[in-house]
């Protein structure tokens, strides 16, 4: 009896350093190996042609709006260096200098003095409404010009969420399909990334398009802003020219009674 004791004290004594060797040799046994989540980037990866399409989308809008900040700005419309040249040009009656400048000058009211002056060079006795004509026209189309670039980022507002659209309704499809086939418990997986895949897509949709209409509002105002200005630059320099032809005027029935 006293031997058998003396054992099973021994085995109580023991136990513990038996634990601790079994315990992290068994652990990774009683832990299952899940399987990785899809991250987004992955999602993405997979999304298929309405993905590139919607990247290529993406990066277009970058570079229109890149192109917009450098070239829908003031400097590039009107500014106050060449308006001040052109005052004092058109003070002194220096067309053919006026016409030199703005030859040398991009600004949208450059090409404007640049179609006046031109007409009135090559035709010296036509009557002021006409150089009225030729001005409002050719405001007219730069600021059509400025309109129509702008209307580039709401298409582009418009598009994206449609193609986001199709993504998803493409994903639901993948979806349901996955439910109907004999893959077992595996429909569930196929069920959930369809889900998981269509989501991505409205996404994506949204996140190109959400910011492509804040961008064509910012630039639709700034755009009406400079236009606003470009018409009062003209508007200077058509009465500048105003009373150069009435000066002209003033003195032709002089010279026809001095004639006389």
């Amino acid at each position: 009896m006293k031997i058998l004791l003396s054992l099973l004290a021994m085995l109580a004594s023991t136990a513990p350093l038996l634990a601790q060797n079994v315990a992290p040799s068994a652990t990774p046994a009683l832990v299952p190996q899940l399987s990785r989540s899809q991250s987004i980037l992955d999602a993405l990866i997979a999304g298929g042609p309405v993905m590139i399409l919607l990247f290529a989308l993406s990066i277009i809008f970058v570079m229109l709006v890149i192109a917009y900040l450098m070239t829908i700005r003031r400097g590039a419309v009107v500014s106050s260096g060449f308006m001040a040249t052109a005052d004092a040009l058109l003070r002194k009656r220096d067309y053919l200098g006026l016409l030199a400048v703005s030859n040398r000058h991009g600004e949208a009211i450059a090409r404007v003095v640049q179609k006046i002056l031109d007409f009135t060079t090559k035709n010296p006795g036509s009557h002021f409404q006409q150089v009225r004509e030729i001005a409002e026209t050719e405001g007219g189309r730069v600021a059509a010009s400025l309109n129509n670039r702008v209307t580039y980022l709401a298409d582009i507002g418009m598009i994206a969420p449609l193609l986001g659209l199709l993504g998803t309704v493409l994903g639901i499809i993948l979806s349901f399909s996955a439910l109907g086939a004999d893959v077992g418990s595996a429909r569930y997986i196929l069920l959930s990334r369809g889900i998981a895949t269509a989501l991505v897509h409205t996404c994506a949709g949204l996140a190109i398009g959400i910011p492509a209409m804040v961008f064509y509002a910012y630039f639709r105002g700034k755009a009406q802003k400079l236009i606003s200005e470009l018409e009062s630059a003209s508007t200077h320099v058509l009465a500048l020219l105003s009373l150069q032809y009435e000066r002209r005027l003033e003195r032709t029935p002089v010279l026809i009674e001095d004639e006389i």
